[in-house]
């Protein structure tokens, strides 16, 4: 990732300096790199994008506040208190957790009113877990981490616009498309992993919902991009959403998505482009139960899924305006919650970077 982020880095030194070109490339052109549908392109076009996106959690809040793991063990119920070997109370807490999330997409227009999308990933994901001894009490009996990785879900569909064109051509130019796609569920909801429970023992257990790679039902991905420039200024909003269809063969389904962002971003140079932008989403609660996923830990609990989070995130977008690399685009944006009421005890959100690499021809 920091070659990722140094690369970008020195695109943009290199653009700063560049001449222009003669047909009109922006930097600026296309949103922030962490929103996606946001342009369609015309008849003939293809695109392709790799982008690289980390997130980071650590803590635990229930609503708006702040839960220690001692607070946790000692007074959050175990749903599955009266099952064989389950504590009356919570006694093994999650306390940070990395994800990494490879995407690689492509654009094909073949008429000027849609272009058509598809987005495969590779995810990898962390957690890190402290069990408590026994049944009761505050001590610690030892640490262990969970790692599940494999192929996320596919998405596929279709851009259609609505305003504007895929080129800006004038000053004060707008553009609004829509997306209508979906999420076929090719990602795995079975994946294992090895724990450490109260009393010692090291079983291989289904991962909890959070830690599965896949979502397992065909979901619903609409989106609405508005966007436009004023000189040297450029805007953007955007809704996308995630709805869920039907359960999946383990008994669940997870909760509905529904996000909404706003940006503004300024053109420094041809080849460079500063952006400022605020995210808010809302995720529901996993409706349904996989009977293999039970434990004394809050993941395992669908109830201590989803919330609601606000985030500020700033961005850099580049493209190559000379050389072998002209029309090359590379970006970085790296944001943070400000706002988050959780429907807990859930970990936190801490930060998030996206980089990515975009190439039209």
């Amino acid at each position: 990732m920091k070659k990722l982020a140094s690369a970008s880095v020195l695109v943009a030194a290199c653009s700063l300096a560049a001449p222009t070109l003669a047909h009109d490339v922006k930097a600026d052109d296309h949103a922030p790199i962490g929103v996606m549908a946001d342009h369609a392109h015309k008849k003939g076009e293809i695109m392709f994008s790799v982008r690289h996106m980390h997130m980071e959690m650590s803590g635990a809040q229930i609503g708006t506040d702040q839960i220690s793991p001692d607070d946790i063990v000692t007074t959050i119920p175990n749903r599955f208190f009266g099952a064989p070997g389950q504590p009356p109370t919570l006694r093994i807490v999650p306390t940070s957790m990395r994800t990494d999330m490879t995407m690689v997409g492509a654009m094909y227009a073949p008429t000027d009113w849609v272009t058509l999308v598809a987005m495969g990933s590779y995810i990898q994901k962390e957690m890190d877990h402290t069990t408590f001894m026994g049944g009761m009490g505050t001590t610690q009996l030892g640490e262990f981490r969970t790692s599940p990785e494999g192929f996320g879900d596919i998405t596929a569909g279709g851009i259609f616009p609505v305003l504007g064109v895929a080129d800006r051509i004038a000053e004060n130019q707008q553009e609004l498309n829509i997306r209508a796609a979906v999420s076929i569920p090719t990602g795995s909801t079975t994946k294992t992993d090895d724990i450490l429970t109260p009393m010692g023992s090291n079983p291989t257990v289904r991962v909890p919902y959070m830690m599965q790679i896949g979502s397992g039902t065909w979901d619903l991905k609409p989106a609405i991009t508005f966007k436009g420039w004023a000189d040297k200024l450029g805007y953007g909003v955007q809704y996308n959403g995630t709805i869920r269809t039907g359960s999946n063969d383990q008994g669940y389904r997870f909760g509905d998505v529904h996000e909404a962002t706003a940006w503004v971003s300024y053109l420094a140079a041809q080849g460079v482009s500063l952006s400022g932008r605020v995210k808010a989403r809302t995720t529901g609660r996993v409706d349904g139960i996989d009977p293999m996923i039970m434990g004394p830990v809050q993941t395992a609990n669908p109830d201590f899924q989803g919330g609601d989070r606000v985030d500020l995130i700033a961005g850099i977008n580049t493209v190559v305006t000379h050389g072998a690399l002209a029309g090359h685009r590379f970006a970085l944006e790296i944001g943070a919650p400000i706002y988050q009421d959780l429907n807990g005890p859930q970990m936190a959100g801490d930060w998030i970077l996206t980089v990515g690499w975009q190439k039209a021809f």
